[in-house]
């Protein structure tokens, strides 16, 4: 597999986890659990809490993954920037 499908792959997976992580972080709040109308029985709130949990650790180690898959990038604009902002001083 090439690295733009695999960078891609790592970021398609980075943004699911984070949805899910962020919609069972908002469930496990009681008020909007009041305001829908959801409560225990229709959501588990052991399951909503693992859930959340494990995303949020799958979620890091995506961006993780990104940001060693992007570095060339990273340090080559931080490189950049940095030289415009002390020409500028």
């Amino acid at each position: 597999m090439d690295t733009i499908k695999v960078k891609w792959l790592i970021d398609l997976l980075m943004g699911i986890s984070f949805l899910v992580c962020f919609i069972t972080g908002l469930l496990k709040y009681p008020v909007l659990l009041q305001l829908t109308g959801l409560n225990n029985v229709i959501l588990p709130s052991a399951l909503i809490s693992d859930l959340h949990d494990w995303t949020g650790l799958l979620m890091g180690l995506f961006v993780f993954l990104h940001l060693l898959l992007n570095r060339r990038w990273i340090i080559a604009t931080t490189k950049k920037i940095l030289a415009r902002s002390g020409t500028k001083d």
